[in-house]
């Protein structure tokens, strides 16, 4: 992608659409200089890690916004953390699917997004290998390399695909995760996918490819871009509980075309009620959960 053309032959229109692409672009630029090579990995905890991909591709987003607007708010997963309540925000996750990059999987994303007053207004998501752009503007639709998308019609969970996702968490959580996979099974769904890049799967579920996504911890980086293109596109995010997904901190997170969120909620939802169990709130456990 360059930024200059996706400008010019952009469907949206939106003050800080160039300074959103430029940012994408150069941060593809340094994921793409470093998939299938050798780089310095850093554990953040059990199949959680940071490579030099992410800084690289993180400082070069960053930068980028900085340059045009220092007085924008920025929060990033590897090392930006300004106030979730800022009037202007970008919230960056320079590199989503950093498992699926370190085994040369090319399923990955750059995801940018901007907040004004705690409302989503732009969002990007990009995967710089498959040179696949997710748009979306407030107001203005979601878009795929140039096409509008909404989400799939079907209104019950026998007629879905579904996608999941799974917290680096290998006790309680992941097994509340196979618990409701389990359910979901017994509901007779066509099928489970597990890509392993939550900000592509919810892109996925706006453009009607499956009827829902779950998982049981996410950040808001993970998702701040994705849940505006799946609004976009007619569909519905909220947390486990059915409330609106926070910007302050992590959260569980339900995706849906919006005529199974109901469905959706009542199967995953008493699995998560468990899961929570013996913690004073929601919030308690996704904090505990690191």
């Amino acid at each position: 992608m360059n930024d200059q053309e996706a400008l010019r032959s952009s469907p949206v229109h939106h003050p800080l659409l160039e300074t959103a692409l430029e940012s994408v672009v150069r941060g593809a630029k340094a994921l793409r200089e470093r998939f299938q090579t050798k780089v310095r990995i850093e554990s953040k905890g059990i199949a959680n890690f940071v490579t030099q991909a992410d800084l690289e591709s993180e400082l070069a987003i960053v930068n980028t916004i900085r340059d045009r607007h220092p007085d924008h708010a920025i929060i990033s997963e590897e090392s930006h953390s300004d106030r979730a309540d800022s009037k202007e925000l970008w919230i960056i996750d320079p590199l989503d699917g950093t498992s699926n990059f370190m085994h040369s999987i090319p399923h990955f994303a750059i995801s940018v997004a901007y907040y004004q007053e705690g409302r989503p207004e732009l969002g990007i998501v990009y995967n710089p290998i498959r040179d696949d752009l997710y748009l979306a503007v407030r107001g203005q639709g979601a878009w795929h390399n140039g096409a509008q998308q909404r989400v799939d019609e079907a209104d019950r969970i026998d007629a879905s695909m579904i996608l999941c996702g799974f917290y680096y968490d290998r006790g309680r959580m992941m097994q509340a995760t196979l618990d409701t996979i389990g359910d979901f099974f017994r509901n007779n769904i066509h099928g489970i996918r597990r890509f392993g890049a939550a900000a592509l799967d919810l892109c996925n579920v706006g453009c009607g490819q499956y009827g829902l996504f779950f998982e049981y911890k996410l950040h808001p980086w993970d998702y701040a871009a994705g849940q505006l293109f799946l609004n976009e596109a007619g569909g519905r995010a909220t947390d486990c509980n059915g409330q609106s997904l926070p910007l302050h901190q992590s959260s569980s997170i339900c995706a849906t075309n919006g005529h199974l969120h109901r469905r959706a909620l009542e199967i995953i939802e008493r699995h998560w009620t468990r899961l929570c169990a013996g913690y004073p709130s929601k919030s308690c456990f996704c904090k505990h959960i690191q």
